[in-house]
């Protein structure tokens, strides 16, 4: 696919985003979404295959305060996942020129990207989300507090440093506070996913650290349309650490999808 990079001016700031465009696909790209520690560059190697795979462009970006876009001093609201989707996207999606897409998000991101088709209906042609939370679990809170505890640690505060430069104090504090707090604690994708229509493909670790599998039977239970569960042997980052099988499930699912969902 064809690299190409952009800062595009979003209420806040600007967005470092980056596209991989498949030449000649007349099909709606993927819009992918970050986790809470994450970036454009932690993606890695996964959004060229995602193109390949799914003869479609994929785009990714930086959310505010982190990778190479715009810092933020404030520290997110309760309600920044809705607010990712009505806000910033709306305006990334009118820079791009694009009508029709897949929201696709990771972790944090996932919950954004089932918020966004749950807002942005008819602009979605299918929504994937991959390890996301649907509300707030005690294992959710369990791994933010074990990996607080391994932040504490220099050598592990450098790897964020690595991603994010001097805005990594911020990215931590944005990720552990907001979902720590009591202000947190009775979140829930309950709302955005009876709004959903379109077709979900709910992608998630057996292992995963930070949720367990009631978080993508809820998803996949939740929604209006058609949904598919994707259960892999892995933890949080699937996309990571089962690529092969991820890009396997992703492909069949858009193909249907694009078709109208066929039964």
């Amino acid at each position: 696919p064809d690299l190409s990079e952009l800062i595009i001016d979003v209420p806040g700031g600007g967005v470092f985003t980056r596209r991989w465009s498949v030449p000649g696909s007349k099909r709606s790209p993927l819009l992918l979404l970050h986790d809470s520690l994450g970036s454009v560059e932690q993606w890695r190697d996964f959004p060229a295959a995602l193109a390949v795979a799914t003869s479609r462009s994929v785009i990714a970006y930086d959310r505010l305060g982190f990778g190479k876009s715009s810092p933020r001093v404030e520290r997110p609201s309760p309600g920044f996942i809705e607010e990712e989707a009505v806000v910033v996207v709306p305006a990334l999606l009118e820079a791009l020129s694009i009508e029709r897409f897949v929201p696709f998000g990771h972790s944090v991101g996932g919950g954004m990207a089932l918020t966004i088709a749950a807002r942005h209906g008819a602009r979605c042609e299918a929504v994937i989300s991959e390890a996301a939370q649907a509300f707030v679990e005690p294992r959710t809170r369990s791994g933010i507090r074990e990996a607080q505890r391994q932040f504490a640690d220099p050598a592990q505060q450098a790897r964020l440093v690595r991603w994010h430069g001097d805005k990594a104090p911020w990215v931590l504090d944005a990720w552990t506070q907001v979902w720590l707090s009591p202000a947190f604690t009775d979140w829930t994708l309950d709302h955005e996913l009876e709004r959903i229509t379109c077709p979900v493909l709910a992608i998630h670790g057996e292992h995963d650290e930070y949720g367990s599998l009631a978080f993508p039977r809820r998803i996949a239970g939740g929604v209006k349309g058609p949904s598919q569960l994707g259960l892999l042997a892995c933890g949080h980052v699937p996309h990571r650490e089962k690529m092969q099988e991820v890009l396997g499930l992703v492909g069949p699912f858009l193909e249907r999808s694009a078709q109208g969902w066929p039964g």
